[in-house]
């Protein structure tokens, strides 16, 4: 019987969890405090959840926090778990990534990261 009990609670702790499960960052492209010799044109932000496009975003800043992308941040059509933003000719230097993810049960999860353009 404890053992049917232990099950059960296992069980349930999972699906709860899984419920109310938040998009967190998996990966990025340029990656997390990488440095990149060319300056990227689009970047990639992939989530551990599909998200749901109108409570996800994203944007990239210079180091004078200006906007650098071209405010077109959308989620892929194809694959939900992924945000592509356009960006601007990028100079040698340092960049923030802004991002806002929202999962389909409105969990929001966010955060940001750097990546360096180097000369």
């Amino acid at each position: 019987m404890n053992l049917l009990r232990a099950f059960c609670l296992v069980l349930v702790t999972l699906l709860s969890a899984q419920a109310h499960a938040h998009a967190l960052l998996d990966r990025a492209e340029p990656r997390v405090g990488a440095t990149v010799r060319t300056a990227p044109k689009q970047l990639k932000l992939w989530f551990t959840l599909d998200i749901d496009p109108s409570l996800s975003t994203a944007m990239v800043m210079d180091a004078k926090g200006g906007r650098v992308d071209k405010n077109d941040a959308q989620v892929d059509l194809a694959d939900r778990a992924l945000i592509r933003v356009s960006l601007d000719a990028l100079a040698p230097g340092d960049y923030t990534v802004v991002w806002r993810a929202g999962s389909s049960d409105g969990h929001l999860s966010q955060g940001d990261f750097v990546f360096h353009v180097g000369p």
